[in-house]
C-alpha cells in the first residue's frame, strides 16, 4: 500500500479515477448517491483549483483504491462556508477535509488516519487554526440502512473531532432508490488543530 499527495497536474491527471471511486464508494449508505461520471470530474476539476487543495490517494499495485481532499473552506464553495458566517465564525481560518473514500476492501488498516494526518499536516503547514467536515444525516431507521452499519462517530471523536451542534449544511443530490434530487442535511464536525 502506498499513500502519496498529489497537488496540481498531478492530482488533475488523477481526476477520472477519483470520480470513479466517489461514485462508487458513495453508492452506499449513508450517502446513497447515484453519481455520473461528468459531474464528478467537474466537481473535482473545480476543487483542483481550490486555494490549498490537497488530495490523498492510497494505491494498490498502482490502482487507486482510497482517495481523501482537502481545501480552504473559504472560496470552494459557498455552501461549505455559509453555516460558519452565520454563525459569526471566521471561515478564513478552517480547513475543509473533503470526502474521504475508500474501497471497502481496503478498511480497518489505518488508510483513514493516514488520509486525516496528511490533510491535517498540510493545513497545519499553511496557518489554518481549525479542520473541519460535514457528514450526511440520516434517520436512524432509514429503509436502506445496513443492519450491519457502523457509524465513523467513534472513529471521528478519537481523531480530536466534535460534531458542531447547529452547523449544518443542505446539499442536494440524487439518492440511488429516488428518481430525482433531494436535499440532504450536511453535519460538521470541527478540531482546532494544535
Amino acid at each position: 500500500m502506498r499513500i502519496s499527495i498529489l497537488t496540481g497536474p498531478d492530482l488533475e491527471r488523477a481526476l477520472p479515477e477519483l470520480a470513479r471511486l466517489r461514485i462508487e464508494v458513495f453508492r452506499a449508505f449513508p450517502y446513497l448517491y447515484d453519481g455520473s461520471l461528468d459531474y464528478e470530474q467537474s466537481y473535482l476539476a473545480s476543487f483542483a483549483e481550490a486555494k490549498d487543495s490537497i488530495a490523498v490517494v492510497a494505491e494498490e499495485d498502482g490502482r487507486i483504491v482510497g482517495c481523501a481532499t482537502g481545501s480552504a473552506l473559504e472560496g470552494h464553495n459557498d455552501q461549505f462556508g455559509e453555516p460558519f458566517r452565520a454563525r459569526g465564525i471566521d471561515a478564513s481560518q478552517i480547513f475543509y477535509c473533503g470526502e474521504s473514500v475508500l474501497d471497502p476492501a481496503f478498511r480497518g488498516r489505518g488508510i483513514g488516519h493516514a488520509f486525516f494526518d496528511a490533510r491535517e499536516a498540510h493545513a497545519r503547514a499553511r496557518g489554518y487554526r481549525s479542520s473541519a467536515f460535514c457528514g450526511v444525516v440520516r434517520p436512524d431507521n432509514h429503509p436502506l440502512k445496513p443492519s450491519d452499519f457502523s457509524p465513523l462517530d467513534p472513529f471521528w471523536t478519537k481523531r480530536g473531532y466534535r460534531k458542531a451542534e447547529g452547523l449544518i449544511a443542505t446539499f442536494t443530490w440524487k439518492d440511488i432508490d429516488r428518481p430525482e434530487e433531494t436535499a440532504h442535511p450536511m453535519q460538521f464536525w470541527i478540531r482546532e488543530l494544535d
